[in-house]
């Protein structure tokens, strides 16, 4: 179904019908779930160099090799996860019974059930890993899916409808393409899960929308995912980290370092480290086809502005590896550091979802920490440090989706753990055995015993005499 042609009526139609199919064929085995799974990495293998030249395409510059790594491998690695686990994934599970019914044969376990057809709405800074990744658990799951490629991307949009049109069972898995007001409408359909990932304004509206039709939702959001460099920290192992965090899709991650917390006495030291470090990885912006453009004008537009912004309001910046006189036919940024800016600037308050990011000094720990409980809850949270008992206290005064410690972003690679975030970042998760359990309706079953006491032991009406004492005592603390 190509972006020409979907509308709304198109998107209900094959909900409908997908909808039909499923409850037409039951719970599907594993043997089907893998071979589900298994048309999909399929379709990544074969297609890569196409996908990758269209994401490169729309980007006005990604190269083929980033898009390789962080999309289709990335992807690939989901799907792959979920093929090779679902089975035992998918196991009844026992469940103890209460007394005395556990002593006359009765039995109770919990089966995963499939929801049904699930909606994925994915994103332009992933275009292909927010589609498929959560694909992968929702298929593990014996779901079918719907999915929305961002807009923001048309080739690669238009590339992922007519792949999947060709080589997927439109009844399992299809697409449909088209703009805000089919995106408005997406998430409006009654599905039985729907997933998001995007902005978190969107992602309010995502939730009341789905709310119409009480349809549970995943939302990947972000927010300003904080780095502590601690006291205790390598200050080069952490400049080169954050650097390398920042250089990745030109700081268009939903989990990127957007506030940086340094000790005041290591701020000089810290930043001439983040200087080494970056113009080792990017000695040159301009023409430079390792650098990530941002996706448009648009969000070119809006990083400038919330640097220009905090830069008249005082702000100290600093441009790495140099500035730039601006190309109108290049949107490849240097990176921008924001030095201690003014709290009402708005680069403290809105995610950067590019190449700029805040460094703040400080002089106590629980300030900053103070300073992240006081915001919304993030994405992701970074702390560089030897201290064991400081990393600890971190760790059990703060909330955020996920943390990676002496480095940046590598918690989100993890497949054999739930990614997702907590608050304003997000709720529900998907990757491995918890994102199996996302997309599965977990069923209680009760299987009685063939003799039913309760009559002769005066636990149905007409209650004898004895029947009140009987409950009081059970009234223990014991």
């Amino acid at each position: 179904m190509s972006s020409e042609t979907s509308s709304v009526q198109d998107l209900s139609s094959l909900l409908a019908r997908q909808k039909t199919a499923f409850a037409s064929a039951g719970t599907v085995g594993a043997d089907t779930r893998r071979q589900r799974l298994q048309q999909v990495i399929d379709l990544l293998v074969h297609n890569h160099a196409a996908l990758t030249t269209a994401i490169d395409q729309d980007f006005g510059g990604r190269p083929a090799g980033f898009s390789l790594m962080n999309d289709v491998l990335g992807a690939l690695a989901s799907l792959k996860y979920a093929r090779d686990n679902l089975q035992a994934w998918m196991q009844d599970e026992p469940r103890q019974m209460f007394s005395p019914y556990d002593q006359l044969g009765a039995t109770a376990w919990v089966m995963h059930q499939p929801k049904g057809t699930v909606g994925i709405l994915g994103t332009w800074n992933a275009p292909l890993f927010t589609l498929f990744s959560p694909l992968a658990s929702a298929l593990a799951a014996g779901n079918r899916a719907i999915l929305k490629p961002s807009e923001v991307v048309p080739r690669t949009a238009e590339l992922v409808a007519r792949l999947c049109a060709e080589h997927l069972d439109p009844l399992v898995v299809a697409v449909v393409n088209g703009g805000p007001e089919l995106g408005e409408s997406f998430s409006s359909q009654p599905f039985d899960h729907l997933v998001f990932t995007g902005s978190t304004a969107i992602g309010r509206r995502v939730m009341s929308n789905a709310a119409q039709n009480l349809v549970p939702v995943t939302l990947e959001l972000g927010g300003k995912s904080p780095v502590i460099v601690s006291c205790s920290a390598d200050l080069n192992k952490a400049a080169f980290s954050i650097a390398a965090g920042k250089a990745c899709n030109g700081g268009q991650i939903c989990i990127n370092p957007d506030l940086v917390y340094v000790p005041s006495a290591s701020l000089e030291p810290f930043l001439d480290a983040l200087r080494d470090a970056y113009c080792e990885l990017n000695p040159t912006v301009a023409g430079n086809v390792d650098v990530v453009a941002v996706v448009n004008q648009r969000h070119l537009d809006r990083v400038e502005g919330l640097v220009q912004d905090a830069e008249s309001r005082g702000a100290r910046i600093e441009c790495l590896p140099e500035p730039l006189a601006v190309n109108d036919n290049d949107r490849r940024r240097p990176l921008r550091v924001v030095v201690d800016p003014a709290t009402d600037s708005l680069i403290m308050h809105e995610e950067i979802f590019g190449p700029a990011m805040v460094v703040l000094s400080y002089e106590d720990l629980d300030q900053v920490i103070a300073d992240i409980n006081g915001r919304p809850r993030p994405l992701a949270l970074y702390y560089f440090g030897e201290d064991a008992q400081e990393q600890r206290h971190v760790l059990e005064h703060t909330l955020s989706g996920g943390v990676t410690i002496n480095d940046v972003m590598m918690h989100a690679a993890m497949h054999d753990a739930p990614f997702g975030g907590v608050g304003a970042s997000g709720m529900g998760h998907y990757h491995g055995r918890e994102g199996f359990l996302e997309f599965s309706h977990l069923r209680t079953v009760f299987k009685a015993s063939v003799h039913d006491p309760r009559r002769e032991w005066g636990l149905l009406p007409p209650y004898g005499e004895h029947f009140l004492s009987a409950m009081l005592a059970a009234v223990t603390c014991d």
